[in-house]
């Protein structure tokens, strides 16, 4: 099992929900371990976010106080992995949007080592930021 950290379109009712793609390819659905956030910036693509994690050497995202993204952990299966990769389109070897990368968060009181997708940060150049950093909230309120 792994761990995982959706903030866009993977969180839950979104359309890629991440439940609901465990469904389409026969695989147990994730375990929900609660909302949490990240430190970074998070930037409107249209029908999706992208986020940059939180660094403070990319002009894109400074700022006098530090930023938060807001998001979801859940315990996936191995299988699943690679079903998310396919919805980032992240592939060994190439170069995308989004990749894939380790972080340590805390998670209703529980430390998790997990996988999250942030963009390549001059990917955000001339996007609009998403202030409260949460995609969920932003979407609704469009």
């Amino acid at each position: 099992m792994k761990y995982v950290f959706v903030y866009g379109t993977l969180r839950a009712g979104e359309i890629n929900d991440i439940n609901l793609a465990a469904d389409r390819h026969a695989i147990a659905r994730p375990r929900h371990l609660g909302l949490t956030s990240l430190s970074g910036r998070l930037f409107d693509f249209g029908t999706y976010p992208g986020m940059v994690a939180g660094t403070h050497d990319d002009a894109a995202i400074q700022a006098d106080q530090p930023a938060r993204v807001v998001g979801d952990v859940y315990e996936i299966d191995d299988a699943l992995l690679a079903v998310l990769d396919e919805i980032e389109q992240v592939y060994p070897g190439v170069d995308g949007l989004f990749v894939s990368k380790a972080v340590s968060l805390e998670v209703e009181g529980e430390r998790v080592d997990c996988l999250y997708y942030p963009v390549a940060p001059g990917a955000v150049a001339g996007r609009p930021e998403i202030t409260s950093g949460d995609w969920v909230e932003h979407r609704r309120a469009r």
